[in-house]
């Protein structure tokens, strides 16, 4: 189920946080406002602060996942879920990723390391490039290359909005691949309707 955490006591870091200001800030019309917006919905959410008109987020610091989550249910509850896939095909560009990303392959099964590198329980990040070691606590983003057939396919199982999963793999896919199409399968269960997990389809 989209916007509920799957553990209390988790938490995002900052840059990554940064995506729903320049998400909301690439929609061409109201960027302005929708900018303002988005910096309320994170200081009301004890996410960065307020000094005056200031917005202050430190991009090195970390902010709580389930206080994240209600600042994408505001946005999906006020101007509707659209702009969660914009603040998604920001992610690539404002969260850390692991170097060896080189072709859509490589892109879309670093997603989920890239999504534990960014988040941490009990002040332990939940992926460690040192030695492999990931954690549990947050959820999945899969990677299933279809043999035979240039498509993989990725079941996101995590609390995150289904639109914005959509923007992520859009982004990740079309870095690598600028003919790559990604398309919700609606045979599979979906978050908007209460599941647990969104499969997605990448095609080239």
């Amino acid at each position: 189920m989209q916007f509920v955490a799957f553990e209390k006591g988790i938490q995002v870091n900052g840059t990554t946080v940064n995506a729903v200001i320049d998400g909301l800030g690439s929609l061409a019309e109201e960027i302005f406002s929708l900018k303002v917006l988005a910096r309320d919905w994170l200081a009301k959410a004890g996410i960065g602060t307020m000094a005056g008109r200031d917005y202050r987020l430190d991009p090195e610091g970390w902010y709580s996942q389930e206080a994240w989550l209600r600042v994408f249910e505001a946005i999906a509850k006020e101007i509707g879920e659209a702009p969660l896939k914009q603040i998604g095909m920001k992610i690539p560009e404002n969260a850390i990723f692991p170097p060896w990303v080189q072709d859509i392959d490589s892109a879309i099964r670093a997603i989920d390391i890239a999504y534990h590198m960014n988040h941490r329980k009990s002040g332990k990040v939940l992926f460690d490039p040192a030695t492999g070691t990931m954690e549990e606590g947050i959820g999945h983003y899969g990677y299933e290359r279809v043999s035979a057939a240039n498509q993989i396919t990725s079941e996101c199982n995590n609390p995150y909005p289904c639109s914005f999963d959509f923007g992520i793999i859009a982004a990740m896919a079309a870095k690598f691949q600028k003919n790559a199409r990604v398309v919700h399968d609606d045979t599979k269960p979906c978050r908007k309707k209460g599941a647990d997990s969104c499969t997605y389809i990448i095609t080239w």
